[in-house]
């Protein structure tokens, strides 16, 4: 049986500074029927002229329209069978498309397939692997998940050209998670295959991690509340996050009184407050020893879960709930 052909699809906006490693990787994987289309989108930088140097499909988009508009256009200069999804700082594996080709096989044409990051991000350091531990966790708990990332997604073109596509006036992220929840409620499947992988170059420090959360919570806080699910366990809008910010600020409260009044049942309910916790969370905890990272890549990385990023979080969620339209 002949593979299927796969377009690879990745928009950019002013990505000099990574889409280079991404182009370079996408042009080289293992398979023998693909191409790779690039959707510049409107990118003030010299990201056109990096992307010329790759045997690629170039779309310009001017002005800038936002990704959900770029992925459309991309799909629409597309001549694969079907659609990877990806992005301008991800690094396709080698073997990502024989991957996505031996899915497509087991599971059908017709589901949306989905992939994550690797455990360890490509730039591996603590506030960089820490987000792609918790991501690679988050998204592939479920054989059927809430919804599929496009950092890592596989759809049949015609597919998503019978449905609304992304939403071109949606919210400045999330339209991935917009878009499969459309999907499911159409009675489409989505599929999480997690040998799906592909690497993420996030280019973090302690402030941009924590700008990303932030950001990340208050679009999702903002979007939950209209689309009634802002309980549910999904992706990385996880339990495990949610239990982690609720619980914060009474661990550190705890803390702050153990430490005025001196150590006693001040300092037990704050242990206590962290082992719960981290039972709610042992399957992501287990998810950082698993990845290989070392004992202080692993420590670090919890450490800043429980009592630093949740700052960046709830203040991100508080932002979406004062916000909400």
């Amino acid at each position: 049986m002949a593979e299927p052909f796969i377009s690879i699809v990745i928009p950019v906006h002013n990505g000099a500074t990574t889409i280079d490693r991404c182009l370079a990787a996408a042009t080289s994987v293992d398979y023998p029927n693909f191409e790779v289309v690039v959707v510049d989108d409107g990118s003030t930088d010299n990201t056109a002229d990096i992307v010329r140097r790759h045997p690629v499909k170039l779309v310009q988009l001017q002005p800038n329209r936002g990704a959900s508009a770029a992925r459309n256009a991309g799909v629409a200069a597309a001549n694969g069978e079907f659609i990877f999804f990806t992005d301008d700082d991800c690094v396709v594996q080698r073997d990502t498309l024989r991957k996505a080709a031996k899915a497509i096989a087991e599971e059908g044409g017709d589901c949306v397939i989905g992939g994550t990051y690797t455990p360890l991000a490509h730039d591996h350091a603590l506030y960089n692997s820490f987000q792609s531990v918790f991501i690679h966790y988050s998204e592939t708990k479920y054989r059927e998940p809430d919804y599929i990332a496009t950092h890592a997604m596989l759809i049949p073109r015609q597919m998503f050209l019978a449905s609304k596509r992304f939403d071109e006036g949606f919210l400045p992220i999330l339209e991935d998670v917009d878009f499969c929840h459309r999907m499911r409620r159409e009675g489409k499947r989505l599929v999480m295959r997690p040998e799906l992988v592909v690497g993420h170059i996030f280019q973090f420090d302690l402030w941009r991690s924590l700008r990303n959360a932030y950001r990340k919570s208050r679009w999702w806080v903002t979007y939950s509340l209209a689309n009634k699910d802002l309980l549910a366990d999904s992706g990385t809008a996880s339990v495990e996050l949610k239990t982690n910010v609720v619980l914060w600020p009474f661990t550190m409260l705890a803390l702050a009184l153990a430490a005025v009044l001196g150590a006693g049942p001040w300092a037990l309910v704050a242990a206590g407050l962290v082992a719960f916790n981290l039972f709610v969370s042992r399957g992501l905890v287990a998810a950082y020893f698993r990845a290989r990272g070392g004992i202080a890549f692993t420590v670090g990385a919890l450490l800043y879960y429980l009592f630093v990023y949740p700052t960046a979080v709830g203040l991100g969620g508080l932002r979406g709930l004062l916000g909400r339209r």
